[in-house]
């Protein structure tokens, strides 16, 4: 583990400070916009749920030239009558620093690991600085399950739009699930709980000059819990309402991040989830009910472009490692017209694992390989949204949940590939 130093005026208000029940941090870089209603919502959750505890906030930003840290500063709850609070409400403390390190959230939270672990916090909770849905619930959701049942990783469960969290949707969760067993619904979230336990668990790994600090850090945080066998919960929050994004837009970016992350830890827990044999859901906390969610805009015609295209151009290096029979299914989906357009489960998960072998075997360079999964995610993401177009929130659940099934049930092929 590296040695972490602290600005001077950080350790002058850590050493004011002293120690905390509880601290939650946002890492920020240029979220003027709408970082002052995420610490409104903060605070008031300090006061309303955890009125007796020593709680901090801490921004770790990113080098922010909007103000976003001046806005954090100066942002506090006037009225607490508004929050429905009349008792006396301890004072609570704010830390905002610049973070150091390889440019990226994960160095972020790795300044917030490093203070909450200055502060020997109790419990702990990151909550993303684009959020316009949250609210002072969530903080109670995020840390009560690490302050009075003992949970060490408090994944978030919310309800997005069908077409908002593809990459989660169609990879991310269906893969972590099958892997290592746990059926948490949003493995890269954005917003979690923790105890002080697992942060100082987290600050032992030696992950901080690596990719994790750039961009994994979400399904890392999400994995290392798991497959360290640290008690894990989810709680539902309700609507994740951000800046959302176009699912057939540039994804490629985030999907090759998320993916490589995710193909990186498989290596570094072999061991566990090839021990695994079925998924178990787990605890869940919150109280549940429908939202009403913005509407995510989508380009069918340019996605299935996109992909006529990747399959044109990338065919030779998917003849590496694709099986025949994929490859056959392919040249055909490519000519397809939008009405007839379909990419079954089953060829989805041979391709994901298929590409997951590939980048352990290190068949090619291991940028271009993953590059090359954009075409056919926008192709599986295209057929997605034809088959769910008349679909409502249940029924698209119930399509994940048999794409998770299929992951599960494909596993073994996987295991047979990998040795």
């Amino acid at each position: 583990m590296t040695n972490f130093a602290f600005r001077k005026d950080v350790q002058t208000r850590i050493d004011e400070i002293r120690e905390a029940d509880i601290l939650v941090g946002i890492p920020s870089y240029n979220n003027a916009k709408t970082i002052g209603h995420v610490v409104k919502a903060v605070h008031a959750g300090f006061a309303k749920y955890f009125p007796e505890k020593k709680c901090v906030l801490v921004n770790s930003d990113g080098g922010s030239t909007d103000g976003t840290m001046d806005i954090v500063q100066n942002t506090t709850v006037e009225d607490y009558q508004s929050v429905l609070l009349s008792h006396r409400v301890s004072p609570f403390f704010k830390l905002t620093t610049p973070y150091h390190g390889i440019p990226g959230k994960g160095s972020a939270f790795r300044t917030i690991f490093e203070i909450a672990n200055a502060l020997d916090a109790k419990a702990c909770a990151v909550v993303d600085s684009d959020l316009r849905s949250i609210t002072p619930e969530w903080v109670e959701l995020l840390l009560k399950p690490v302050m009075d049942n003992d949970f060490d990783y408090v994944a978030p469960l919310y309800h997005r739009h069908k077409y908002d969290g593809t990459i989660t949707n169609s990879i991310v969760y269906p893969i972590t699930r099958a892997l290592y067993g746990k059926r948490i619904r949003q493995p890269i979230g954005g917003d979690f709980g923790f105890s002080g336990r697992l942060a100082k668990f987290y600050l032992t790994k030696d992950v901080w000059e690596t990719d994790v600090a750039r961009f994994g850090i979400d399904i890392w945080m999400t994995t290392t819990a798991i497959a360290n066998n640290f008690r894990v919960c989810q709680s539902f929050l309700g609507a994740k309402i951000h800046d959302a994004k176009d699912p057939g837009a540039d994804l490629s970016a985030m999907l090759y991040q998320v993916v490589s992350a995710t193909f990186d830890l498989m290596e570094t827990y072999g061991d566990v989830w090839k021990s695994i044999k079925v998924s178990e859901p787990g605890p869940v906390f919150g109280f549940q009910y429908a939202v009403g969610l913005e509407p995510v805009a989508v380009n069918l015609d340019r996605m299935l472009e996109r992909f006529s295209l990747g399959v044109r151009e990338l065919k030779d290096i998917w003849k590496e490692f694709l099986p025949q029979g994929v490859l056959a299914f392919l040249d055909k989906a490519e000519g397809l017209k939008k009405e007839e357009f379909n990419i079954p489960e089953e060829i989805w998960v041979e391709i994901i694992y298929s590409f997951a072998v590939a980048a352990h075997k290190k068949k090619m360079n291991r940028e271009h390989l993953l590059k090359s999964l954009t075409p056919l995610y926008i192709g599986r993401t295209a057929s997605f949204v034809i088959e769910a177009w008349n679909s409502d929130a249940q029924e698209v659940e119930e399509k994940i949940e048999r794409l998770c099934k299929v992951f599960e049930e494909k596993k073994t092929i996987l295991m047979e590939r990998w040795d």
